[in-house]
C-alpha cells in the first residue's frame, strides 16, 4: 500500500510507472482512487497513470480542515514525491476542482486538464442547503438516516443500482468526522470561474448528459472561459460518475485528448 508523506498528510496512491507521459487522476467526493480502474486499464500501456486518495477518503485521512487549494498542493506534492515534473491532470467532480486550482497555483506542473463532470463555479443556495442537510446527517444522523442519504447519493452519483450496491457499504464505513471535514471543503469552495482565463494549458471537459449534480452547461461555461479550450465531450445518458458508468466512451475521449497533446 504505497503512501507518500505530503503536507503533513499520508497520501495513499497507485502508480503504474513506465516511460509514458504522466497522467494524474483525482477522484470525486465520496469516492477513492479505485473509481478510475477502467481508465487505468485502458491507458496504462501508453501512459504513466498515477491516482491517489484525497483527504478524507480511501486510505488518506484528513487531519483537520482543508480547502481544495490544499488538495491541489497535495497533488503537486505527490508529483514531487514521485519525481514527476509535469503531468496531465484528470479530475472527476471534486478532482476537477482540485485540478483547476493546481493549474492556477502551480502552472508549471500541469501539462493539461481534463475535467469529468466538474465545474469552476459553486452551487446555488437551494443545492447548498440540501448538501448542508446531508452533512448534518453524516455527522449526527442514525445509521438508518445515513443509509437513506447514501441511497439517494448513490442514485445521484452513479445512477446504477449495481454500482450503488457496491459503493454504499464503503461510504457507510467512512468515519463521520472524515465525511464532515471533506464535506466542508466541498461546500466551502469559492467560485473560480472568473480565473479560468489565467490557465494557459489546454482544458477539455467530459460530461454526462444525465448528470443531476452538475449540469453540462456549467462544464461548457468552464471550457469556454479557457484560453486553450478543447471542447466538451457529452456522454449520452451518463450520470455524474460518467467514467464509471460509461467507461468506453470516456476512455475514447481521454485517449483522443491525450493524443492531441
Amino acid at each position: 500500500m504505497p503512501q507518500a508523506r505530503v503536507n503533513g498528510v499520508d497520501i495513499r496512491y497507485e502508480d503504474t510507472g513506465g516511460d509514458g507521459p504522466p497522467v494524474l487522476f483525482s477522484h470525486g467526493f465520496l469516492m477513492d482512487h479505485t473509481m478510475f480502474d477502467s481508465q487505468v486499464d485502458a491507458l496504462a500501456n501508453d501512459y504513466r497513470c498515477i491516482r491517489w486518495d484525497a483527504r478524507g477518503f480511501g486510505d488518506t485521512r484528513a487531519i483537520g480542515e482543508f480547502t481544495y487549494w490544499d488538495a491541489a498542493d497535495d497533488a503537486v506534492g505527490l508529483l514531487d514525491h514521485l519525481d514527476v515534473d509535469e503531468a496531465v491532470f484528470v479530475g472527476m467532480s471534486q478532482g476537477g476542482f482540485t485540478s483547476l486550482r493546481a493549474a492556477l497555483g502551480h502552472p508549471d506542473r500541469v501539462r493539461a486538464i481534463a475535467v469529468i463532470d466538474s465545474a469552476a463555479d459553486t452551487e446555488d443556495a437551494e443545492a447548498l442547503a440540501g448538501y448542508e442537510g446531508m452533512l448534518h446527517v453524516f455527522g449526527h444522523g442514525t445509521a438508518d438516516e445515513k443509509m437513506a442519504v447514501f441511497e439517494v447519493v448513490g442514485g445521484l452519483i452513479l445512477g446504477d443500482d449495481a454500482l450503488a450496491a457496491e459503493w454504499i457499504p464503503r461510504w457507510a464505513a467512512l468515519e463521520p468526522d472524515q465525511l464532515v471535514i471533506a464535506g466542508r471543503a466541498l461546500l466551502g469552495r469559492e467560485d473560480i470561474s472568473g480565473r479560468i482565463g489565467e490557465i494557459a494549458c489546454p482544458i477539455m471537459a467530459i460530461h454526462g448528459t444525465a448528470d443531476q449534480a452538475i449540469s453540462i452547461e456549467r462544464a461548457e461555461a468552464l471550457v469556454a472561459a479557457a484560453g486553450d479550450h478543447r471542447g466538451v465531450v457529452a456522454i449520452d445518458g451518463a450520470p455524474h460518475a460518467s467514467n464509471m458508468t460509461h467507461p468506453d466512451a470516456v476512455n475514447r475521449a481521454l485517449r483522443d485528448f491525450l493524443a492531441s497533446l
